[in-house]
Order: C-alpha cells, then structure tokens, then sequence
C-alpha cells in the first residue's frame, strides 16, 4: 500500500493505492466504516481489481496494471437527497472534461453515467450514497476507465479504450491526477449552487440527445428521441405513439449495439 500527494483541494491529497482488490468501492466502504474518519477526497486505486461493478449489478472487465480503477469518497451533505443526480452530473462531466484534451468531442456520457466514445464504452461509473434524514452523509465513487488495454473479452461488449483509439500508451497516475481535478471543479460548482451551469453542461454532453434511434422498455422494441433528463434524473424520451415519457434506469434500454 502506497500514499502519494496530488495537488489539488482535496480530491486526491489522500491517494492510497492497492495492487489488488475485489472492489474499491468495498474498500473504501471498509475503511469507512472504521473508527477514524477519513478526509473528504480520499482515493483508493488499484491496480488490479477482480470483483468491479457497473450499474445494475454488471461486471466490469479490466486487465491487471491497464486500467484506472479507483474510488472517491465525498461528503456531499449540503446536496438533499432529491438532488443526488446532480453528483451523478458533476462526475461524469469531469471525466468527460478531463478526458476531452486526448479524445475530443466524440466522448459523450450514455445516461446516466457510462462514458461513450462514439458507439463504443470507454467507462462506467457507480456512485453509492448513505443517506442521514433528508441529505447525503456521503458518497462513493467507483470509476472505471479502459486507457491502455488492446484487447477485451467477448463478454466485455462495445468495450474500447484510449490505447484502441490513439494508439498509445498513457500514465495512468498523470490521467488520475486530471480527473481528479475536474471532478473536484465541477463538485465544487455543485457546492456553490450552480446546478442549472451543471445540468446544462451535463446535457450538452448526453449521448444520443435530440436523435432518433431504436430503444426497448417492457420487452417492447421502438424508436424514440432523447429530449433531456429531469432534474431528479429521470431520461424523457418522445416517440410518436406515446409522447414524451420519463424513464428510470431500469426501464429503458438502449438498442446501440
């Protein structure tokens, strides 16, 4: 285990990182939940992790010392729990952000938090929050991101990575150091109240936004145009037969691939 000093506020002044782990969202969960408080900011990365998740319980495929994978721990409290979305925004934008200098405007976010490069997944992002009454005690940040791997298993889908795009090698730490930065400016944004700056930005960046393409809910094929995302999170999608409809993750799925 390794400490190293960033130099930003505090998203990453407090870096451990760990050959292997089964995830770093459960490590950080542990350490949590021992008796001495940990500083907001606090990243735990690894080079290996053997157990990653993405949403609704999918498994995340990286290939050992390729990859970043790391987790963030924020204590969001001034954000009521109706707002949590607003997180899911303030972090995949500043991946978007950080990213944006190598790979341009073909990175999108795939609502809610997949990053897209083109039709194809270059990351994923699993935030877990605790809750005290009506606001965020605070959140943890898994964030996975395929930078210099070459090659993918077939369970691994539309995976492509920065190394596939650009054809060579990237440091790990310096891009974790870029990240970083970016989500702690647009986390700080959020603190000071500039959720509509957010969401905007958030919006300008959605994947398939005001495009009509193929979607399935309820066993059910249909084409339908992503029209924006309601401020608790909820994707609005307008089709023909229908209107416009509001969608939780779990009932839409998008037929890219």
């Amino acid at each position: 285990m390794q400490n190293n000093i960033f130099s930003g506020l505090f998203v990453g002044q407090n870096l451990v990182t760990i050959k292997e782990v089964d995830s770093t969202n459960n490590h950080l969960k542990t350490l949590l939940s021992n008796s001495k408080p940990l500083p907001e900011g606090t990243v735990i990365m690894a080079e290996s992790q053997y157990a990653g998740r993405g949403q609704q319980q999918n498994k995340w495929h990286s290939e050992p010392g390729k990859n970043l994978t790391f987790s963030i721990l924020l204590t969001p409290s001034f954000l009521p729990v109706l707002q949590q979305f607003d997180l899911t925004r303030a972090v995949s934008l500043g991946v978007i952000e950080a990213l944006k200098p190598l790979l341009g405007d073909k990175l999108k976010i795939k609502w809610p938090n997949d990053i897209y490069y083109d039709d194809n997944k270059l990351g994923g992002i699993l935030i877990e929050t605790h809750l005290q009454g009506d606001r965020i005690k605070d959140a943890i940040i898994g964030i996975g991101l395929n930078i210099n791997q070459q090659h993918f298993d077939a369970g691994a889908g539309n995976a492509i990575s920065v190394k596939q795009i650009l054809q060579k090698d990237y440091d790990l730490r310096a891009l974790l150091l870029e990240i970083c930065g970016y989500i702690e400016g647009y986390y700080l944004k959020l603190k000071a109240g500039k959720f509509l700056f957010v969401r905007n930005a958030y919006l300008n960046r959605l994947y398939w936004l005001n495009e009509t393409r193929d979607f399935r809910s309820n066993g059910e094929t249909f084409k339908g145009t992503i029209t924006g995302v309601k401020d608790e999170g909820l994707l609005m999608v307008e089709n023909t037969n229908f209107g416009n409809r509001e969608f939780s993750l779990k009932q839409i799925e998008f037929l890219n691939k």
